[in-house]
């Protein structure tokens, strides 16, 4: 960040859909395995990271939605989802806490390195022991070097691989949680 710069998080609004779809078109890609083919990328972000999903995600009372902001203008966002975690390997994996999932946090590239993640990341789990959470877990792609160092950094425990579809592809995608 540039000295002067001011960063502040946000609870997105129902006005955020093109704002959100935007950072996630923009961020899935840095999270994918280099590997992946463009257009399974293109065709995740074009059935689930649409201006409609984040509409409908925006309007949902189980999910809370931030965006990180540099003078006023967006740089990233998080995502939590309060549900009832359905797939039995992953509940498996998870210590049996009440837990929200992380289901999307993620920066710009050009935002990498800059402190916005730890700011983002302190209000990700605020929002999380608002909600009465005991832990948060997510999956990332296994093969994300940066990003897992990031979540060890914050102690995020691995638990395990689960699949994730992109695309035609299935991905291993690493289970890591946190006990707040």
């Amino acid at each position: 960040m540039k000295p002067g710069s001011t960063a502040r998080v946000r609870v997105a609004g129902r006005g955020d859909a093109v704002v959100l779809h935007l950072l996630a078109a923009a961020t899935f890609p840095l999270a994918c395995p280099p590997d992946t083919p463009a257009e399974d990328v293109a065709a995740f972000i074009a059935e689930e990271l649409t201006v409609e999903r984040f509409k409908a995600r925006l309007e949902s009372d189980r999910r809370d939605i931030l965006i990180v902001e540099v003078d006023g203008t967006p740089a990233g966002y998080a995502m939590l989802a309060d549900h009832q975690e359905t797939s039995p390997d992953v509940v498996a994996m998870l210590s049996g806490l009440r837990t929200i999932e992380l289901s999307k946090f993620y920066l710009l590239a050009g935002r990498h390195g800059s402190g916005l993640a730890d700011l983002l990341m302190a209000s990700a789990l605020d929002a999380a022991r608002a909600r009465g959470a005991k832990s948060v877990w997510l999956g990332l792609d296994a093969k994300n070097s940066r990003a897992n160092s990031f979540w060890d950094r914050y102690g995020f425990e691995r638990k395990g691989l689960k699949k994730f579809r992109v695309g035609s592809r299935l991905e291993d995608d690493v289970i890591r949680e946190l006990v707040l």
